[in-house]
């Protein structure tokens, strides 16, 4: 349904011009929308009017009149008879809720053409069809993004609302109550990914400043809008992985996911086998909590043992001590480039795996 707050936006708009009295009710007779001076309004006689389907009637001090579509979008308008311009108030009203509907049903249309792209549920003679009758564009440069909102899509289509607003040509659709997809058509082809970084920086700024702590992922430029699944599979893909090799960032793009790709499309019997092969039966994650902490540090520095050993505050003889200790463990020296990749990819299979474990769950 059209929302309150629009609903709203658009009496108060229309009533600051002609100082009527009115007010918008919904089909149960709910009011929805008014401006402060509409007293005395029985609820009941509004459900009744809108029940009889009448077009307008006048009782006592209130004029009703309805407006209805074939999407069976159904409010009343109710104007105080006794105030001024009501009569041109009440059709000022009635087109401004045409207006509201069609935009609605667009919407809603634009909606479902988006939901059956990226599902490819779509013949490709149909996409062009349905997308010459919306008024999209075949042939320009898109791509997808999923925003994953915890829980918080209201809040999340509010700020696409605004974005809608800022740029008209994108395509939206929620998901699940946890995802929502934004179909972004570029506006500098000479530079796609510097626009697709700004993008998304600048959404991921707006969610935090909404309270949303959610992550953000997008797929790569695609062409024409046949290709959108394309890219939104590639999104989807970007959040998975993000997810599981790159917790740090909220923000994830398809083009940048390294070797975290790669893992992530392993079978899960061939990485148990990689696994066992290089611990035999110890695994990464059951090293306690200063070893994975000395690991993870060790690696940041790029195998540097001064620099590993300044930030963690130990003496280098000590680290020298946890890297011999680690190498005793596992047969594998951090120290040496060739051991230390082995290494660095087993913990990335490991989280994988843990991963996987838990979807199955």
């Amino acid at each position: 349904m059209i929302s309150t707050a629009i609903l709203q936006s658009t009496l108060e708009n229309i009533l600051e011009i002609t100082g009527t009295t009115a007010g918008l009710f919904d089909a149960n007779g709910k009011e929805v929308a008014s401006n402060d001076g509409l007293k005395g309004i029985d609820t009941e006689a509004v459900r009744a009017f809108i029940e009889r389907g009448t077009d307008k009637t006048k009782d006592g001090r209130f004029i009703y009149s309805l407006f209805t579509d074939e999407a069976d979008i159904r409010y009343a308008v109710v104007a105080d008879s006794n105030s001024k311009n009501a009569d041109m108030t009440v059709k000022l009203l009635l087109h401004e809720l045409k207006l509201l509907s069609d935009a609605y049903k667009e919407k809603l249309d634009k909606d479902n053409f988006v939901k059956n792209l990226i599902l490819d549920n779509l013949l490709q003679i149909d996409i062009y069809n349905r997308a010459r009758k919306l008024h999209i564009d075949f042939n320009v440069k898109r791509a997808v993004f999923i925003i994953e909102s915890q829980g918080k899509e209201a809040i999340v289509n509010g700020i696409l609302d605004e974005y809608a607003r800022k740029y008209p040509k994108d395509l939206y659709t929620t998901v699940d109550e946890n995802n929502v997809v934004l179909v972004h058509e570029l506006t500098q082809e000479e530079d796609a990914q510097g626009e697709l970084k700004t993008y998304s920086e600048a959404l991921k700024a707006d969610l935090e400043d909404a309270g949303v702590m959610g992550r953000v992922s997008y797929g790569a430029v695609i062409d024409e809008i046949k290709e959108v699944s394309k890219s939104y599979k590639e999104a989807k893909l970007s959040l998975d992985v993000g997810k599981i090799f790159y917790e740090e960032k909220q923000i994830v793009a398809y083009n940048n996911l390294g070797i975290g790709r790669l893992i992530y499309q392993l079978p899960l019997n061939l990485c148990r086998m990689f696994i066992k092969e290089i611990f035999d039966d110890k695994t990464p994650d059951q090293f306690d909590k200063e070893t994975l902490t000395t690991i993870a540090k060790f690696f940041e520095n790029n195998l540097n043992v001064s620099e590993t050993s300044r930030q963690l505050f130990i003496h280098r003889n000590t680290l020298v001590y946890r890297l011999d200790k680690i190498q005793k463990n596992t047969g594998l020296d951090l120290r040496a480039f060739d051991d230390a990749i082995t290494f660095k990819i087993a913990l990335m299979v490991v989280k994988y795996m843990e991963y996987m474990k838990k979807i199955d769950y």
